[in-house]
């Protein structure tokens, strides 16, 4: 047994529960505007085996949550409600909880309290957080309790796939899920309840194993007898106060789910970084609570606290509570922005996570399905298979019949092992920056990138060789575009049925690229850069291995670029002239009469606010130059203005590198930073808000609705990791202009000027999260919680490197 293995066994062998304190809670007085978050509450806490549990009560839904962001990714849930149907108002009824463990065992347990003498508590559901955040996308929560339990679809389609199969082969398909019958299968759809009555107290517990009897959740609610009745009744329990108007109960969750091995903060972050942290707090500490800088050293502490509730050696987890798997580009572009505070082992973790995870053909992994989720993939795929095998075996294809059937089988062997989903694109792009950036890198020695390299212990051949594989993928991809560079050569989103395309980069909503089918973001700023950090691995391979590791089997775009880096040079100068499909320029006229259309199609409050503000006619009274989204089919761009420049101020002209000397490139650089700071609508900018993620004010109607029915990637939306790229990109830009011999003054005030203005209304807006909204009451404008918002989110905490790096800039300047 190894010494990790054996600190963890003796951490888990603890029986007696210990009380545990919050280690953050959303919303904060003073950090958080509390109206924002809207009867919405949560606090996170470390179980026994350190792994994080959010549990978070949100009366819009009237859902209380538990969230173990372990190796399952599982929730336990329940909706709770008052005697008249109406959302029960719930409080914690202490400020810590209590963590135990036995075995293979975690417990939580903490307690509640609801203002009302009838409590009705139902809709329980325990599995995958995906399926919790699915029940509550289709507001099931607001469905009678008697309407039965939430049945996953794809479960119910293997069951019902099963008993219908032959009497021959039902057994083994049975046996591969531990089950002996096909009702005893069905047994495990849905959570049992059981009601006891100790004397001292009335105890309900809801158990839910999964489908293959491996794990179990459970959940119990305790209730003193000498205060509360207690009764059930279906699938729901009632609990009634025996006097007075209130009803208190214990929660106490369990599950027998692997745990992650969780890093610390000193793990994660360079010294430096953790010393700018503590004068941080040591400075807020000297001033009153309300201060700012007092404001700041808490925010930044949530925030590093954020980080490790985040990462493990395992994996770094994109957000919570909707988001606690692994996203290859979360992870990967937090590991760019974060570059300035992470250690170098964090970055190679990054790395060596995204190869772990790379698909047959050098994929990277977007997201993971894990626990439940993954028998829910698991279960529609089976069943999709021995529909199609049936079809073959009607249409006399025995062979294809057999096949499918046995690839069947195959899915019940494997059917709970983690599953990757590779259907996003801008992930294969950023994965070459990021190992590109630590390859390069001058303070990490060449024994320990060597080292790296040929690592095979994670199976599937050494690093060094899955980094070709990718890279081969990469230049593949971009290969048609260099060779002919026509718009139908670019990279495309593939078609989603019934119609339009799959938007499969960052803006993912599907009215995020206005059903464009080559985005922007990818094709001007992710390829080239990537094409770019393709040579420098290259060059860096060369210098640290022998000439075998860069050998690849068959003839492939990256084995030209090996042998004559001229012909990379070449398809790096092509691919950066593809902005050229996406510019948009609008006369002051066209700006005018595009932000009077929009204007007119807005509700009357709306309107009237936007009208009504001085800076909204003088935004419109000259031109304005911006990259569309995207391009359509055919080719035309989408006018749709965005943030996405950001990532290009973000990363630099070149990859690594940011060289704006000329007028022409500062030019470019202020084209991108004068719509983020141009007011809305002819703009980006909502004072107090932010710079909204994107203005359709130059589209048609058609967009207009796509962003009414789809506001996530929309003109009502601010999202911070946008906000971070942008004051990241603009305090390089002026960094790089100070060093140069003639710095252009000018240039640099407007810089300053723009992020200060941009800093200053993201902190008015009280928020530093992954998004957030405007919104109007009683005609006046705020901020307020996005929905599907996370609390802690992996990319948004990249707001600690934007406040390192202007720090360190501001103590240059002085």
């Amino acid at each position: 047994m190894t010494v990790l293995a054996l600190a963890l066994f003796t951490q888990l062998a603890v029986v007696t529960p210990r009380p545990v304190q919050p280690v953050l809670a959303f919303p904060e007085r003073s950090l958080d505007d509390t109206t924002a978050y809207r009867g919405y509450q949560t606090r996170f806490f470390r179980d026994a085996a350190r792994n994080t549990i959010q549990v978070y009560l949100d009366e819009r839904s009237a859902r209380v949550v538990h969230l173990m962001a372990d190796a399952d990714n599982a929730s336990i849930g329940f909706t709770a409600r008052d005697d008249s149907g109406r959302t029960a108002a719930l409080a914690w009824a202490s400020p810590g909880a209590s963590v135990s463990a036995s075995g293979r065992t975690r417990r939580f347990e903490h307690r509640l309290t609801a203002n009302t003498n009838v409590l009705h508590l139902g809709a329980f559901l325990l599995g995958s957080m995906r399926v919790e955040r699915d029940f509550q996308y289709f507001q099931k929560g607001k469905e009678a309790f008697a309407s039965g339990p939430y049945a996953i679809t794809e479960v119910d389609r293997l069951i019902t796939t099963i008993a219908a199969l032959p009497i021959a082969t039902q057994p083994t398909h049975l046996r591969l899920l531990n089950a002996a019958s096909v009702n005893e299968l069905r047994s495990r759809m849905y959570p049992r309840i059981a009601l006891t009555n100790t004397g001292a107290f009335w105890v309900a517990s809801i158990q839910q194993v999964t489908l293959d009897a491996r794990d179990t959740l459970t959940l119990e609610l305790r209730a003193a007898t000498r205060d509360v009745n207690a009764s059930v009744a279906g699938d729901s329990l009632t609990l009634g106060a025996k006097r007075g108007e209130s009803v208190a109960f214990g929660v106490r969750i369990s599950t027998t789910a692997k745990p992650l091995t969780p890093l610390t903060r000193a793990e994660i972050f360079t010294p430096e970084f953790l010393a700018f942290l503590e004068a941080t707090r040591a400075r807020g500490a000297r001033v009153a609570a309300t201060d700012t800088a007092a404001i700041r050293a808490r925010r930044m502490e949530r925030q590093v606290r954020g980080v490790e509730l985040l990462v493990s050696r395992e994996k770094l987890m994109a957000g919570l509570s909707t988001y606690a798997t692994y996203f290859g580009r979360d992870m990967l572009m937090t590991a760019l922005m974060m570059q300035p505070i992470w250690k170098h082992a964090t970055l190679e973790a990054v790395i060596a996570v995204a190869l772990r995870k790379l698909g047959p053909n050098g994929d990277i992994s977007h997201e993971e399905a894990l626990g439940d989720q993954a028998t829910r993939e698991s279960a529609g795929e089976y069943a999709d298979l021995i529909a199609a095998s049936v079809a073959q075996r009607q249409n006399a294809n025995q062979r294809g019949a057999d096949s499918l059937f046995t690839r069947a089988e195959g899915v019940l062997r494997t059917f709970r092992n983690v599953r990757e989903n590779y259907h996003m694109i801008d992930d294969e792009y950023q994965f070459a920056i990021v190992v590109a950036r630590w390859i390069t890198d001058p303070t990490v020695s060449a024994e320990s990138k060597r080292a790296f390299l040929l690592d095979s212990t994670d199976g599937g051949g050494t690093r060094v060789a899955r980094i070709m594989s990718e890279l081969t993928l990469l230049t593949r991809l971009t290969a048609p575009y260099a060779a002919n560079p026509i718009a139908a050569n670019l990279i495309a989103f593939a078609p989603r049925e019934p119609s339009g395309f799959a938007t499969a980069s960052w803006r993912d909503s599907g009215a995020g690229y206005a059903a464009g089918k080559y985005a922007m973001d990818i094709n001007c700023i992710w390829v080239p850069h990537a094409l770019e950090a393709t040579g420098q691995i290259i060059g860096a391979i060369k210098t640290l291995l022998p000439r075998s590791a860069l050998a690849l089997e068959s003839v492939t775009p990256l084995n030209r670029y090996i042998a004559d880096a001229q012909s990379l040079s070449s398809a790096i100068t092509t691919w950066r002239g593809a902005t050229r499909h996406f510019t948009v320029t609008q006369t002051a006229a066209q700006v005018q009469a595009a932000v009077n259309a929009r204007l007119a199609a807005m509700p009357a409050i709306e309107r009237s606010y936007w009208q009504g503000r001085s800076e909204t006619a003088a935004a419109s009274s000259t031109e304005l130059r911006f990259l569309a989204v995207a391009l359509d089919a055919a080719g035309t761009p989408i006018r749709v203005a965005n943030t996405d420049p950001a990532t290009q101020l973000f990363l630099g002209d070149g990859e690594g590198r940011t060289t704006a000397s000329t007028p022409a490139e500062r030019a470019k650089v202020l084209d991108a930073v004068r719509l983020f700071v141009r007011p809305y609508p002819a703009g980006l900018f909502v004072d107090r808000i932010g710079p909204v993620v994107a203005n359709d004010a130059y589209t048609t109607p058609g967009v207009w609705d796509a962003f009414v029915k789809d506001p996530y990637h929309g003109p009502r939306v601010v999202w911070g990791r946008e906000v971070n790229l942008f004051l990241l990109g603009v305090a390089n830009r002026i960094a790089v202009e100070q060093r140069q011999s003639q710095p252009d003054s000018a240039y640099i005030t407007e810089l300053r000027d723009a992020l200060m203005k941009i800093r200053t209304a993201v902190e008015q807006s009280g928020f530093h999260t992954e998004l957030w909204a405007y919104t109007f009451e009683n005609g006046t404008l705020g901020a307020q919680r996005y929905g599907s918002g996370a609390d802690v989110q992996l990319w948004s905490t990249t707001d600690l490197a934007v406040q390192f790096v202007l720090a360190r800039a501001a103590e240059r300047g002085r």
